[in-house]
């Protein structure tokens, strides 16, 4: 089956069960013999992947929200040009665990950088590029933090206070509201089952109409 490319990104806060999700997408792209491919931010070429490295990587130095934001940045460019612009140009759908919406999340809302300069370097560096549909799974900050905990150790974000992970939240939630034809909210709150059949809903729906 040939379909038109799409952009999706999959946003949501810490342990909201984007994995489980993306999982269920691939699985569903590849029944359906839609050519794909699955990436990822901060990361997704060998240059971004090194810079993941620093901004997930717990320091002594503390990492500035300023260079965070210009950090997540050249990684997001990188990806860009390299990964995501190609692959659309080839026909494939572009599957992204987070993309821009998640720099004025965590880096505006979360670390109260002003949204005026993080919008300055979306349409610097992005120009139009925007996903056509954004998955937001959402669940309360507790109960993701209590999944992620269950992992093993965390990370530089992860361990941030509760109040960050709130600001996170509600942000995404105001945005989803805001952008309501983009984005398609799930509570992944509950059972795992739950989350991949509302997954697969959604994206059925988003087949049918292409």
């Amino acid at each position: 089956m040939n379909k038109d490319a799409k952009f999706i990104s999959i946003e949501g806060g810490e342990g909201a069960g984007k994995s489980t999700a993306i999982k269920t997408i691939q699985s569903y792209l590849n029944q359906q013999s839609i050519a794909h491919i699955v990436t990822r931010e901060p990361g997704g070429t060998p240059l971004a992947e090194k810079i993941r490295s620093l901004l997930l990587d717990k320091s002594d130095e503390i990492l500035l929200p300023e260079s965070e934001l210009l950090l997540f940045f050249a990684s997001r460019y990188q990806h860009s040009q390299h990964v995501i612009k190609p692959a659309l140009k080839k026909g494939l759908w572009v599957i992204s665990d987070r993309f821009v919406d998640a720099s004025f999340a965590y880096q505006g809302a979360g670390r109260g950088i002003e949204e005026s300069r993080i919008t300055y370097l979306k349409e610097w560096l992005l120009r139009d590029l925007s996903p056509d549909h954004t998955l937001l799974l959402d669940a309360p900050p507790a109960v993701g933090l209590d999944r992620i905990k269950a992992r093993g150790e965390l990370d530089r974000i992860e361990v941030e206070k509760m109040d960050f992970f709130n600001r996170v939240r509600e942000y995404y939630l105001n945005l989803a509201a805001k952008e309501s034809e983009r984005f398609h909210i799930i509570d992944t709150s509950g059972s795992l089952s739950d989350v991949e059949e509302n997954t697969r809903l959604w994206l059925e729906g988003i087949c049918e109409r292409c």
